[in-house]
């Protein structure tokens, strides 16, 4: 037949990449359209700090035990099964959802029985009306990862058999239950219409995948086998990447900790800059750290340290190449993507330029924070979990220090008050040190992993991706002088014009750059677009 159904097995890989790196960017737009309802309803006020501060501690439980670490944890296991008998894969998958229930339940109500408790840690800035407001929101979201628990375990289960198509909607319907909350919720609920948009956004993200799960031969059955050796499997190979999703969720919550403090509207705009800049960032790093950990763990393990040095070499320069460009554009034209993005409703003008601001600020960790996670899938591919661990942890702990001093230093703040022209008092622009502290912790944290990989391996031959870094950054040079004269010339005029012409002709001077200095990741960019639409191959 001529069309895909949501119950279709993906069995091309490149098909399979094409869909989930597809959902991933429907899922961002959705997600910076969220963002914008959420700007627009309420602005920079303490009414969206206290959201999100209650959102962050369900969120670290849904990351931790929840995204990434069920998958890597129950595919494998799974797979094993069915390998031997169906009877005994789906077994264990009855089994493991049972404890899941019976173990996660009984946390998350104790978490919403401590709910005043914790949101006086997290946001130890906050009114005692406003803990108690934070207090509610928390309680209700806290239903949110007891949904995903079961959502993950069956997302886990529809990929071994191959349904990309359909995982790859849940975080689609996911962003549209909480946009639904904002929309619909919010006028008649407040606040609490985004607690309820964050549960049934959940609620979506299963929903839509138990038709499937039942079709692949899934029945509800009374087992609880706490000693199964599966279950144990399981959570012997989610420890590790729990504990390393843990250590920067952490790290989210001391920042949420140390804007609430803070002027009112410091922990929305420290969000709305992170997550917009983040999500880019992952685009590119999460998809090809992901392509190219098989290809990096094969050649370790058949000892084929030159295929090794080439993969990672590759995928390196050819992330260098596209991330610089784009957090170099951002910088540049940072108030007009926020006020493109977020500037309408509630969100006023001052609003716009601190969170302005902070974007730019992230966008000096850009490159950093992209490496970090492909480092860290070399990493996993020479079977080191531990080292990695380890570095994030000191990266935290460099974070903690270097905010603390930073925001103790009042003179820290005015070099950075260009940033808002001036137009920001010190009190609120006091959150730029925020994104300041955690970029260079991002540097911090790169660094040693390079220095780590580069002991560990020293098969690997650096001089081409020092050369390749030198050609994309003088190309880089080249794009921030153009678009810069584009602005120089038109920003007075219109500032959508001025973003659209200035992006254009930076990018083509970039590419033009590239092409004078015989960049071979310029030649791999268009092979690769060329192979994505070969649909042939």
């Amino acid at each position: 037949m001529g069309y895909l159904s949501l119950n279709t097995q993906t069995k091309s890989l490149s098909l399979a990449s094409f869909i989930l790196g597809l959902s991933y960017l429907v899922s961002a737009f959705l997600g910076f359209f969220r963002d914008r309802i959420l700007a627009s309803e309420f602005g920079a006020t303490r009414q969206l700090d206290i959201y999100y501060a209650a959102f962050r501690l369900p969120d670290l439980v849904a990351t931790i035990f929840i995204f990434g670490a069920i998958t890597a944890a129950i595919i494998p296991v799974f797979s094993q099964y069915l390998t031997k008998s169906s009877k005994m894969a789906w077994d264990f998958t009855a089994n493991l959802l049972n404890l899941f229930i019976i173990i996660l339940l009984p946390f998350c109500i104790l978490m919403i029985a401590l709910a005043p408790y914790l949101i006086s840690i997290i946001a130890p800035g906050f009114s005692y009306q406003e803990r108690e407001t934070a207090a509610v929101l928390l309680r209700i979201m806290f239903l949110g990862p007891i949904i995903l628990g079961l959502s993950n375990v069956i997302s886990s289960i529809l990929q071994v058999f191959q349904k990309f198509l359909i995982t790859s909607l849940t975080p689609i319907v996911y962003n549209l239950g909480i946009i639904f909350g904002a929309l619909f919720l919010v006028p008649k609920l407040g606040l609490m219409g985004l607690a309820f948009g964050v549960v049934l956004g959940a609620l979506f993200h299963l929903l839509v995948q138990l038709p499937a799960f039942w079709s692949c031969g899934f029945k509800l059955k009374p087992i609880l086998h706490l000693r199964d050796e599966g279950f144990k499997k399981v959570i012997k190979l989610m420890l590790p990447r729990s504990f390393a999703l843990a250590v920067s969720q952490l790290n989210l919550i001391f920042i949420t900790s140390l804007a609430s403090t803070l002027a009112p509207g410091a922990i929305t705009v420290f969000n709305l800059a992170s997550n917009l800049s983040g999500t880019l960032t992952n685009l590119l790093a999460v998809s090809i750290s992901t392509v190219v950990f098989p290809a990096l763990s094969l050649a370790f393990a058949q000892k084929a340290q030159a295929r090794f040095r080439d993969n990672f070499s590759l995928v390196v320069r050819g992330f260098i190449f596209l991330i610089l460009p784009l957090s170099c554009l951002l910088f540049i034209f940072r108030e007009g993507v926020i006020k493109l993005i977020f500037g309408t409703g509630s969100f006023q003008a001052l609003d716009i330029k601190l969170t302005a601001a902070c974007l730019g600020i992230f966008c000096l960790g850009m490159l950093p924070q992209g490496l970090i996670l492909i480092l860290v899938k070399a990493f996993y591919a020479i079977g080191n979990t531990k080292l990695p661990a380890l570095i994030s942890s000191l990266a935290v702990v460099f974070n903690v220090v270097l905010s603390f001093l930073l925001l103790n230093t009042e003179r820290m703040f005015h070099p950075l008050s260009f940033l808002t022209r001036g137009d920001i008092d010190l009190n609120r622009s006091a959150i730029l040190i925020l994104p300041l502290a955690f970029s260079l912790a991002s540097f911090f944290q790169c660094v040693l992993l390079w220095w780590s990989l580069k002991r560990k391996m020293k098969a690997i031959e650096f001089h081409s991706i020092n050369l390749s870094l030198l050609k994309t950054f003088l190309s880089a040079i080249s794009l921030i002088l153009f678009s810069s004269l584009v602005v120089f010339f038109t920003n007075s005029y219109n500032w959508l014009l001025s973003l659209f012409l200035g992006s254009t002709v930076g990018v083509l001077a970039f590419l033009l750059a590239a092409w004078i200095l015989r960049s071979i990741e310029l030649k791999m960019i268009f092979a690769s677009i060329g192979r994505l639409f070969n649909f042939k191959r």
